[in-house]
């Protein structure tokens, strides 16, 4: 297919959350457009009316703004073009391409069971393919496409390579319900052409669909697009991803505490790859997609991967990009926003707090000391380490970093000195005074504290845990 402007497109079905498979296809989508200055458009397969709800079409447009995953013009939803899915079926009809049905539930089922009883393929041949329509009774009737009978129908795909598939496989599939509502089948079909889309990119459970569909396009006479079946994504056991494997929809990964930018980065590398590279940008993801680095075989959902990831990127990230995330994550999980005070130390931490931190979770964590405010609630852990001796220590400490400069080389002179009066080492120090100015066990270094703290706050702490 020729095209000057390549169009790509996304069109989940609005049943539940974006399935984390949803967002890697919506993805590659998005890069392969993107990075060719083309068109990335967003289309919601809303024709089952029983299964589709207006929660899950949020749900999809939630979690495709989480992961910057933006498009082009306004959301198509496919069941408000129903009227234009029937003017094509009836457009077959006229040329020859399609014919009407009137065959009942009851004869269809009559005919597998005969056939299935004979040892003959179930893939039902209406009589009324080739009946004259002079002899159409005055009845209900589907549109039912008229495949081929005889030869193959071959799948060009840019992922699978060429797929046959023999024609005796194929039925006439049913492309107008006899309540005059469009199926499934035509509907992509249609979409995709009035859209312009000009590489369908969409898991592989698609790829026996795209022989059917691809029949509807040659009797229009339509360009048929690059296909593109991408494989399933499997959980770490080899098995199609599932509840219990773990988290599904994009939204958990968000609560979860992972930034939108790592998410991306570990979802372009599940099933694509360029080389040897684990970490990349987004701007490097653009330049590099393309569907020959697609595996043919299912990725493996791996979280240390994604945590190792995760972790590349906060420490990669600018410090204003990780505020950014933190806030988003705070608003997303229904926590508290952060107060102007919080903010500005978490700023000033920012610098050790993105060392080892895989997560948003895990770096709130590590940010607790400059979260929480006087008087600092030890926990038991840390509560256990300011004993009587440990406390008088600190307060021979607090009169000597009154008027020391407030600088690491400084501090670190006065705490070591303090420790070598009492004849013991720095290590022993640091247990109560993580106490007294974080109230847990594990913190960043005392000295890392002290300093994102300030003199006034630090002595205020040491003095209230040395009361």
């Amino acid at each position: 297919m020729t095209t000057d402007q390549i169009v790509t497109r996304f069109a989940p079905s609005p049943t539940g959350y974006l399935h984390i498979g949803g967002a890697r296809t919506a993805l590659f989508n998005w890069l392969f457009a993107r990075g060719r200055g083309g068109k990335f458009l967003l289309r919601i397969e809303d024709t089952d009316r029983a299964r589709s709800t207006p929660e899950a079409t949020a749900a999809i447009l939630r979690g495709m703004a989480w992961l910057g995953l933006d498009h082009d013009g306004e959301v198509v939803s496919q069941f408000d073009r129903a009227g234009r899915h029937a003017e094509v079926a009836h457009e077959m009809l006229a040329a020859g391409h399609a014919y009407k049905c009137f065959a009942t539930q009851d004869e269809i089922q009559a005919f597998r069971e005969h056939a299935k009883a004979e040892g003959k393929s179930t893939l039902y041949q209406s009589p009324w393919r080739d009946a004259d329509p002079s002899n159409h009774p005055n009845t209900p009737y589907v549109i039912r496409l008229k495949a081929p009978r005889e030869g193959v129908t071959v799948i060009k795909d840019a992922v699978q390579g060429d797929v046959t598939i023999r024609n005796d496989q194929l039925d006439d599939m049913i492309c107008l319900r006899s309540d005059g509502t469009p199926t499934y089948m035509l509907a992509v079909v249609v979409d995709d052409h009035d859209m312009g889309v000009t590489h369908a990119i969409r898991g592989d459970d698609h790829l026996n669909n795209a022989a059917r569909q691809q029949l509807v396009y040659q009797a229009m006479g339509w360009d048929v697009p690059v296909w593109a079946h991408i494989p399933l994504i499997h959980g770490p056991d080899g098995k199609k991803l599932s509840k219990r494997h773990g988290a599904l929809g994009v939204e958990e990964y968000q609560a979860m505490g992972y930034p939108a930018r790592a998410m991306r980065n570990y979802l372009a590398r599940l099933g694509w790859s360029h080389g040897d590279d684990e970490f990349f940008t987004d701007a490097q993801a653009l330049e590099w997609f393309d569907l020959k680095g697609i595996g043919k075989s299912p990725a493996r959902f791996d979280f240390k991967k994604l945590d190792n990831l995760s972790g590349q990127h906060l420490s990669a990230m600018d410090d204003a990009e990780v505020m950014a995330e933190l806030e988003s994550f705070l608003a997303a999980t229904a926590q508290n926003p952060l107060q102007s005070q919080q903010r500005g130390l978490l700023l000033d931490a920012m610098y050790v707090l993105k060392t080892g931190a895989k997560t948003l979770p895990q770096l709130l964590e590590k940010a607790s000391f400059a979260m929480t405010s006087r008087p600092i609630i030890a926990d038991e852990k840390a509560a256990a380490a300011l004993d009587e001796v440990s406390r008088g220590i600190l307060k021979e400490l607090t009169p000597q970093l009154q008027n020391a400069s407030w600088e690491r080389d400084t501090l670190e002179g006065i705490l070591n000195g303090l420790a070598e009066a009492h004849g013991t080492k720095f290590g022993k120090l640091a247990a109560p005074l993580r106490a007294a100015l974080a109230g847990r066990a594990v913190t960043p270094s005392v000295f890392d504290m002290m300093l994102v703290l300030g003199r006034d706050e630090s002595i205020a702490r040491l003095e209230d845990a040395s009361a």
